[in-house]
Parts: C-alpha cells; structure tokens; sequence
C-alpha cells in the first residue's frame, strides 16, 4: 500500500476528499470523447494511490467495467490488497495523473469549445434482418470536415458522406455547429438507409463512394409538442414558447368568426356510442365533458382535455395538462425525450430511461456471477388503467421493435397491433420512433400547443378522430 501522501504532497485525507471525486469526473469526461485507455489509467492510478476503502474501491470497479481485461486494473487490485508484485506500469500511471493533471483534464473537458476532433457517433441499425453500423467523424479544425461511414458485413463501406464547415471555424460557437452538423449527418444516414436509397449497393448492384455534400443534412424527423409550454407548427421544428402563450388567450372573436365553423372532427372509432362527427362554431372549442367536443361514453376522457382553437388561419391544439392527454398520429419518424408517450393498437406505452446500475463489486471487492448484461440506450414501459406499471422491455443495444408477432415488445392479443407495427431507435444522442407502415398508426401525446392540419387524426382515450379543416 501507499503512504500517506500523494505525489503532489497533498495530506491524504484532503485528496481522498476532493482528488478521487475529481478523477470520476475527468474519467467519465474522458470516456465520452473516445478515450477509454486513458479513463481506465486514471481511475486505475486513483484506486491503488489511497486508502483501500469505499471510494476507491467504486474507481476500481468502473475500471473495469471499461475494460475487464486492463493489465492496470490488475495492478491496482494487487496494490490494493497488498499483494507483492512489479507494479512499474502503476506507478507510471500514478506519476501521469496527478491532482494538478486530472484537475487540468476536468477544466479542458467543461469547456464548450475544441482545439481537435469532436467525439463522433457510432451506431448499428438494423435493416432487412441485418445490422449495419453508421460512424459519424470530426476532423478537427485543421482539417475542418465532417464524414459518415455506412458499414455492412462487418466491415464492408456501403456508402460514405463529407461536408466542410471551413466558413464556420472562426465563429464562436464553431462547436456547437459542428456537432449539430455531426448529429444531422448521422441521422441523414440512418434515415437514407431506412428509405431504401442504397438498397443496390446493399445488394452489389452498385458502387456507393464517398459523396460530398453542400447541402445541409436532409432530415425528414417529425416533430410535435411532447413537451409543456412548447409550440410546434406543423413542419417545424419546437420552440420554447413564453408561459404567457402556451395556450392561447380567449379573447372575444368577431361576430361573424363566431357563427361559423372552422373545423369538423370525424370520428372513425369509438367504443362509447355518440355522434359520428362534432362540427363546432367559433375560433375554439374544447375536448371533454365541459366543453363542445363531449365524447359521450368515452371513459378515459377528463372534462377538460385539451382546447382546439383557430387562430390567424391556422389550427391549434393545446393540452390542458388536467387528464390523459390528446394523443397525435405520426406523419414520419419523430423524435420522442425520456418519458413521452405513446399509443400502439390499444397499449398505451412510455419510454423510459434505464435505472442506474447498482451491481458493483463487494468489499472484496468480488463480482457477483450473472448472465452477460449486454448495453441498452433505454426502456419502453406498458402503462395499465390507473397508471399500473406493466411489461417493461429494455432495447437491444440502441433499438427496440414492436410488434404484434415480430419484435422485442410483441402485443399477439392486440388486433390493432401490426405484425411489424413500429421501431425506436436511438442515434446520435436522439431517440427516433418510426411507423413501420403499420394500418392502424401510432400516436404521440401532445404537452405543449400543436398545429393540427386537415388529415391529421388525434386519438382521445379509445376514440379516434379525424381532423378536416373547412
């Protein structure tokens, strides 16, 4: 075991106190960049130059879950157990990362913006009952590029994508444009491969190559209002809307804007009976008992669930945060945030981050013997009546399929579910839920203020409706 001071000649206590905490930051900052040999020699150092106790124990334990076969793992275990051994490359590694340089690695980690290349994306996407990986590199600002590599067959390049940001280096924030643009052209990929356009190369019908673009990333991603107090236009991206506009205010309309309608809402199920269409006049009207549009018989309808009113010639949606929700049919893939919601057939279903792992090593410290846990980007809960938690399916490494027969999460008594009805996939930092080509669709819940246009449907408990604006 060490003495009682670290290399630097702080008292042990102090750095016990600050120093290891400090390490946990830097390694896990190290690891997101794309430097685990690094990571693992820092917390290797940080376990073994200290007390054998909780602390370092935990530093030894995400060595190695980083990487089980680390040789300085090895040592530092030995270290820590005062087993006698040649421990030069320990040392080594103690000497290198000392307080003033892991505090140094912390600050240069913090900071927004980057000297060399970005850490880049790196997924695999499944397609036609294959895995094909998509690797998304920075350059740096020497060589100021973005490139996207399409792999198949464990190795072969299908198709390859590069653009310049030569004209944004001198910004500010030249690193937040790059990353956006690394996101955009990751998520170009993934989605070019989903729609088929290199279905040929795929089949050796023809050659891929590398492609430089001027354009900017072509990402057809849906987005709605999940979340509160946020506005979405249809075809638009979300905005933060002020508090005082989540919803719109009532003020009195014209006389003749009130004797009109300006919207119809056919309904096309519903379990409960009731008119076939609600017609209303004036520029809003409200979902649920208390309002217009009653829905007689549908139980999972609150007195007020949401408001849909015309403004400026456009319709809008906004939930009143008071019951279930409005649920919206996806056009194309949409990007969902842990804990949206969303309807497939009958299921109402939440995506969820995975729990924290508890499984560390004992004060031995010693493993527990288990089946292989493989990596998992997050979960999809099914939610029962009365918010009862039921099946809870992890995704496999960065995906998740749902189906009625096919699939990770398979509803087989479900007859509105389809054989292959939907996928969510993360990539690039984002979580994507697609519509396989499923009959009955699938429904996201709104939070914020949604534009409705005419063909949209919403989907209200069990009763689904049409939206045609007149």
């Amino acid at each position: 075991m060490m003495g009682a001071t670290m290399t630097d000649g702080l008292p042990q206590a102090a750095a016990r106190a600050t120093g290891r905490a400090s390490a946990a930051r830097a390694a896990k900052g190290l690891l997101e960049r794309g430097r685990p040999k690094d990571a693992v020699a820092l917390l290797a150092a940080w376990a073994a130059n200290g007390a054998n106790d909780v602390e370092g124990q935990g530093l030894l334990a995400e060595a190695l879950r980083i990487d089980p076969g680390s040789r300085l793992a090895k040592f530092a275990f030995e270290r820590m157990e005062g087993i006698a051994g040649d421990h030069g490359e320990l040392e080594a590694a103690i000497a290198e990362w000392s307080p003033a340089v892991v505090e140094r690695s912390e600050q240069e980690i913090a900071r927004p913006a980057f000297r060399r290349a970005q850490v880049g994306f790196n997924n695999n996407v499944k397609y036609k009952n294959q895995t094909f990986h998509i690797q998304t590199e920075d350059s740096g600002l020497d060589k100021p590029h973005v490139i996207t590599h399409l792999f198949a067959d464990g190795g072969r390049v299908i198709k390859s994508h590069k653009r310049l940001y030569t004209e944004h280096v001198a910004r500010d924030d030249v690193a937040l444009v790059v990353r956006q643009l690394m996101k955009g052209q990751q998520l170009e990929m993934a989605l070019a491969l989903r729609e088929g356009r290199f279905d040929r190369i795929i089949e050796g019908k023809a050659i891929g190559g590398m492609e430089v673009l001027e354009h900017p990333p072509k990402v057809d991603v849906q987005k709605l209002a999940t979340q509160k107090k946020t506005r979405v236009a249809a075809g638009e991206g979300a905005n933060e809307a002020p508090p005082s506009q989540a919803v719109p205010s009532a003020a009195r309309p014209p006389a003749a804007e009130a004797q009109r309608a300006h919207f119809r809402l056919v309904v096309t199920r519903s379990l409960g009976g009731g008119p076939d269409r609600y017609e209303p006049k004036g520029v809003a009207a409200i979902i649920g008992a208390a309002g217009t549009i009653r829905l007689p018989g549908e139980r999972f309808c609150h007195p007020r669930e949401a408001e849909i009113r015309f403004r400026d010639g456009r319709l809008w949606l906004s939930d009143f945060e008071t019951g279930n929700g409005v649920f919206v049919r996806t056009r194309a893939p949409v990007e969902l945030s842990l804990g949206d919601e969303f309807v497939v057939g009958d299921q109402l279903l939440r995506v969820e981050r995975n729990p924290v792992s508890q499984d560390g090593p004992d004060p031995g410290p010693t493993y527990f013997y288990s089946s292989p846990k493989w990596p998992s980007a997050f979960r999809v809960v099914q939610i029962f009546e009365g918010g009862v938690r039921g099946a809870s399916v992890l995704a496999h490494g960065t995906t998740l399929q749902i189906g009625s027969s096919q699939g990770d999460f398979v509803f087989p008594s479900d007859p509105l579910v389809s054989d292959q009805h939907c996928f969510i996939e993360e990539t690039a930092g984002t979580i994507l839920l697609t519509d396989l080509g499923s009959r009955t669709g699938v429904f996201v819940r709104i939070k914020g203020e949604q534009e409705l246009v005419h063909g949209d449907e919403l989907l209200v408990g069990r009763t689904r409706l049409s939206v045609e604006v007149l």
